[in-house]
Formats: structure tokens, sequence, C-alpha cells
């Protein structure tokens, strides 16, 4: 039942590998945990006596509330379908909660770090490549898979639009200034320079020409990040969250910034207007005569 579930998110739901592979790992090891305690060898005959003890385990190893989440909503998933398949009547997941877990601000780095980002002038490959993934990851706020995906017809040159590939293979457009334009255009030629023959349609290569694999984009983004913030994360996906929360705090329609994202739902966007109201106490705490007592 496994293998047909594994078969219908990656055919029929598309999801992404990487999405794939952690939906797989969550099941195999919770058919593990019902082999080793309870002697089951098969999920569909779990109880939702048996997911809870199964959480509770997760618990007491000490994982934070946020990855067992993860684990239940695999769970979820594989067991609506297998009410969806009529192999069950009724999931062991009725009535299984996800745990509550604290709100956390989303991770960004202040306009005045970001001020300090500075890449050697010239015709270098790698000088030039390094700071155009930094530029369109911090310019455009998409995910670093989607950078990842671009080809060099996504890119349009008369309209000033990105077409990037989201989630679940949605498209959308990505507005994106001359200047940008005209830099993603000097790189490619530097590119084509650099490896002639190169018939690789992706974007972004890495530095033997072949398409720029998540390890070899998340290196660059955290060198840089660590010449300028003290920020801990200095991921890919932190220059995401800095995009919307510089184009909020700048006066930016967050419904606007939704769909810049790509987020399905407005909820996924409103964590940045937490930054913004943690940015005004601030401000008021540091400019009010009262605003320090």
């Amino acid at each position: 039942m496994l293998e047909r579930f594994i078969r219908y998110i990656e055919t029929e739901k598309r999801y992404s590998t990487h999405t794939v592979s952690a939906y797989c790992c969550d099941l195999e090891q919770f058919g593990s945990y019902l082999i080793n305690i309870y002697e089951l060898d098969d999920m569909t005959k779990a109880t939702d006596d048996m997911v809870r003890s199964y959480i509770v385990s997760l618990k007491n190893e000490g994982l934070e509330n946020r990855s067992i989440n993860r684990k239940i909503s695999s769970l979820r998933a594989f067991y609506k379908f297998c009410l969806r398949e009529k192999v069950l009547k009724v999931t062991p997941m009725q009535g299984v909660k996800s745990l509550r877990r604290p709100k956390e601000l989303a991770k960004f780095v202040p306009e005045q770090d970001m001020e300090k980002v500075e890449f050697a002038e010239g015709d270098d490959f790698k000088e030039r490549r390094d700071e155009l993934i930094f530029e369109m990851l911090y310019q455009t706020g998409m995910r670093q898979a989607e950078l990842r995906g671009l080809k060099d017809s996504d890119v349009g040159e008369d309209t000033l639009l990105i077409k990037v590939h989201g989630k679940r293979n949605k498209e959308r457009l990505i507005p994106v200034s001359r200047e940008l334009v005209d830099m993603i255009v000097s790189y490619k030629k530097i590119r084509d320079a650099q490896f002639p023959g190169n018939i690789n349609v992706s974007l972004i290569v890495d530095d033997k020409g072949r398409p720029a694999g998540p390890t070899f984009v998340y290196n660059i983004v955290h060198r840089i990040l660590e010449g300028v913030t003290t920020l801990r994360q200095k991921s890919p996906h932190v220059l995401r969250h800095t995009f919307a929360t510089h184009l909020l705090n700048e006066g930016a329609d967050i419904r606007a910034i939704q769909r810049l994202l790509g987020h399905a739902s407005l909820g996924s966007t409103q964590i940045y207007t937490h930054n913004t109201i943690e940015q005004l106490k601030e401000i008021y705490q540091f400019a009010h005569p009262l605003g320090d007592e």
C-alpha cells in the first residue's frame, strides 16, 4: 500500500522529489515502530491508540512539535489515500490532533545589512553567477528550487517578467527590474563563453556547467550572508523572507506579496505582518519619550 501511495503523490499529486522523500521516510519510520512495538507489519491495521503511542514516543525522543506535526501530516495523507482506495473504512487518524507550536517570526536580513553586500566588478564567471543567484533570490522572493528550475526561456527580456514553476508545477509571473534583466543577459554571455557548446538550458549552472544543486546554491548564499549579518540562519529561504518583509515594510499590499510568493493562502503570507509589528514596537520604544518605561 505504501508503494501505491508513493506513486500517487509522485504522478498524480506531482509533489517535489524532496516532499516525496520526506513522506516516504516518515511512513517507513512509523512502519518500523509498529513492527518493533506491536509486531504489526501492516500499517493499514494500525489503530488510533497506536498512532497516539507513536506520537508520544517521538515526543519522548525530544523531537520538536514542528517535526512531529510533519510526521502526523504524512500519516494523515497516507490514511486519507487508504480511504480513497477503499482499503479502510475508518482512518486511525480520526481524533488525532497536531501538537501546538509557538509562533515564530520569519527570520530576515535588515535593510542596512543588505546594503553591505558587495561583489567585485568584471567578467569573472563565478563572481557574476554568485551575484545573480543572490540578487534573484532577494529581488524576486522565489524559492531556491524555483531558481534552480529556471530555463533561459523563462526570462522575458522585453516583458521584464520571469516565469516561475512553483510547488505542484504551478506557474506564476514575477515582475523584475530592467537592471536585473540586464544582469541576467550579461551573465548568460559569460556563462556561454565559459562553457561553449553546452546544450544545457538551465539558467543557473555550477562551476562545471551542470544544473546547480540545492547544496551548491545554499553554500553561495550562506557565504555571502556570513559577511554582512549576524543572523544565525543564512539560507536561501532567508532571502525569501527578506524580500517579503522589506516589501511589506515599504507599504506593499499583502495580497500582492502573496501572489509574488506563490502562496496558496493569505495565512501563509501573514507571518510577515508580525515582523512589521515587531519593527513598529522597536521604533516606538526607541523614539517615544515613554516608550522605554
